[in-house]
């Protein structure tokens, strides 16, 4: 049996992207029983979108690695929801991006071969690769029917955790003596909201996903149906951007702030489409109006902010940020100058993956930053920097091809659903040009899923003069096809969901180094016990060599450690065992490279050198000698 539909006169071939989006917006209402409602993918997008960035409680030594988990955990939930819900077609797909992603995780598995990275990172950093991988093909593999309704769920996750976060943001702006540290974190800098993930560049990144989120809710009509009216839709999706853009704000991120203006560069260039040529615009009245007027938003959230920290005398750390440091960082300008001198230095092979650190620590650079940094704070630069021109170019290339198809594929999509996917991909790769957040998982596995939900393409005849009927006639097909089964992803998400937790218990065994629990082994046991993680041994070979006494084993720890992330305290360690060791010139050059960072705590390591203008000491101290030559870093592996 078929149903025939009849194309009403509003959707007509001539008729604006407004009247197709409210005939479909009506449309989409009697079909939304078809939609996809599997309840382990409602709980996955609530855990792994909206939970894991919103989760304040952690322990010691990784603030974040919780917030990770319940990203994988999530999401795990969600393949098996999305593989036994029938909302997927079979098979796996090529592009850019998918073929770039398996690039790299053949680097970062070889990469223990190759440049002696411990087996934990390599893992680590093969799991982050392997997920995204498996969410860009999970999200390409959605039905053409069933994107709507996906992409549904994902933005209420996404506008929700944005709800929270502005809670969050108000206390540490206002009155962050209520911050507690396990539901709400607790910020150190003044004047300013960090979120519950402790980085004003995150909470404003994730911020404008949900407002990329809530547009999206307003032009595929959702909460229109809720508000029974278009107007009351408009006036609350202003409502929400006006709260996200004051919190991005709240959160002084200079990133953010450009993300704003990018919302701004949307709407404009929607409503410039939609004046001069309708066909080509994509989102309706409202969304547009109130994306242009983002600007607006901002302006009169500084003034109010501004006014009311000026006569509270509370401080307003957007504005001394801004005054302190103008529009650039100099630490940012540093490291980026200190990375492009590395990749001169390594043009071919590149520093090794996840080496960046390592390598940057161990090669003199008189103007570096005073800051520990694991990563060059661009993305482009970094893949170039590890893996060296051939093979970082490559990537490069192969991730810009599969970007810019995502893009041409989501705008291709009349409704707007493929352009909403596509702008959460864009705001996040903005952020990337600036800092690294797709190396935590709680943005780079949402990022991923709304990248392959880009890539699905709209149903055939579902264009502009097909939106009033082509929710309907899609549910019709969803009910008269068969539904496959992805066994081969609920099977993935289901060892996902099993690894999580005896993640979390591999974890604690290293918790357990750092904050003993009542009753626990001697330090020594414990760390022992921590080296034999399979996931977290560096962390506790940083306990080994920053504990023991200077030596041959504490030496062994501190190498391998220092692929993880080198600090001030582990180069004083460091030192100290190569000269207990007899390596008394490399013990020099760390020294060295320690002098680099002008860190209060070196000042004390180096407090010896000081006293020999006064006294002589012999033999000398060896931190006060220059070592005899320069060191290439693989050599202090």
């Amino acid at each position: 049996m078929t149903i025939a539909a009849t194309t009403p006169a509003s959707a007509a071939p001539d008729s604006t992207p407004d009247a197709a989006a409210a005939a479909h917006a009506a449309a989409t209402q009697a079909a939304a029983p078809a939609g996809h409602r599997h309840p382990l993918t409602l709980l996955g997008l609530l855990i792994g979108v909206t939970l894991a960035p919103m989760l304040a409680f952690n322990q010691t030594p990784s603030a974040t690695l919780y917030n990770q988990l319940l990203a994988f955990f999530g999401f795990g939930l969600a393949l098996i929801g999305l593989g036994v819900g029938g909302a997927l077609q079979r098979g796996w797909r090529l592009d850019g991006v998918s073929i770039a992603l398996l690039v790299m995780l053949a680097v970062a598995l070889s990469a223990p071969v190759i440049n002696d990275l411990p087996w934990s990172m390599a893992l680590a950093g093969g799991a982050m690769l392997f997920g995204a991988w498996v969410l860009v093909q999970t999200a390409r593999a959605v039905r053409e029917d069933q994107r709507e309704s996906i992409l549904t769920l994902f933005c209420l996750a996404l506008v929700t955790a944005g709800l929270l976060s502005v809670v969050v943001s108000f206390v540490q702006f206002f009155i962050p003596s209520w911050a507690d540290g396990n539901v709400i974190a607790r910020t150190g800098l003044a004047g300013r909201a960090v979120g519950n993930m402790r980085q004003p560049n995150h909470l404003a990144s994730l911020l404008l996903w949900s407002c990329v989120a809530a547009v999206w809710l307003a032009q595929g009509g959702w909460l229109e149906r809720r508000l029974r009216g278009g107007v009351r839709a408009a006036v609350a999706l202003g409502g929400l951007l006006f709260l996200f853009v004051l919190c991005v704000l709240f959160s002084a991120s200079r990133t953010g702030f450009i993300g704003v203006g990018l919302l701004a560069l949307w709407g404009w260039t929607e409503l410039l489409l939609a004046w001069g040529r309708p066909a080509a615009a994509r989102l309706r009245k409202g969304p547009r109006i109130v994306l242009a007027l983002t600007p607006v938003m901002f302006a009169a959230s500084w003034g109010l902010v501004r006014w009311w920290t000026h006569a509270s005398g509370h401080a307003f750390g957007a504005e001394s940020r801004l005054s302190d440091e103008g529009a650039g960082s100099p630490s940012r300008l540093a490291i980026l100058r200190n990375t492009w001198s590395l990749l001169k230095q390594h043009p071919w092979t590149g520093t090794g993956w996840g080496d960046f650190n390592f390598a940057w620590t161990m090669t003199p650079f008189p103007d570096r930053p005073v800051a520990f940094f694991d990563h060059c704070h661009n993305i482009v630069l970094q893949l170039l920097a590890e893996m060296g021109w051939p093979l970082g170019l490559l990537v490069i290339v192969l991730l810009v091809v599969g970007f810019v198809v995502a893009g041409l594929r989501g705008h291709a999509d009349r409704r707007g659903a493929g352009l909403c996917a596509f702008m959460i991909v864009l705001m996040i790769g903005l952020h990337s040009m600036s800092e690294y957040p797709l190396w935590y998982a709680y943005f780079l596995l949402p990022a991923a899923f709304a990248l392959g939900l880009c890539f699905v393409r709209p149903a055939k005849g579902d264009t502009v003069s097909a939106d009033a009927v082509s929710a309907p006639a899609a549910a019709v097909a969803s009910v008269a096809s068969p539904r496959a089964k992805r066994w081969d992803l609920v099977t993935l998400g289901a060892i996902t969901v099993l690894l999580v937790p005896v993640t979390v218990w591999d974890y604690l065994r290293i918790v357990h180094i750092y904050a003993p629990p009542q009753g626990a082994a001697s330090l020594e046991e414990r760390m022992a016990i921590g080296q034999r993680s399979p996931l977290f041994d560096l962390q506790a070979d940083y306990a080994l060599a920053t504990v023991l006494p200077p030596g041959a084993e504490a030496l062994v720890a501190a190498q391998r450690t220092g692929h993880h992330l080198i600090d001030t305290r582990l180069m004083v360690a460091w030192a100290r065992s190569l000269a207990a060791v007899g390596e008394t010139d490399k013990a020099r050059f760390v020294a060295q490279r320690l002098k680099e960072f002008r860190n209060p705590v070196g000042d004390e390591f180096f407090a010896e050198c000081k006293a020999l203008e006064t006294v002589k000491l012999d033999p000398r101290p060896f931190q006060c000698d220059p070592p005899s030559r320069v060191y290439q870093f693989q050599e202090m592996r």
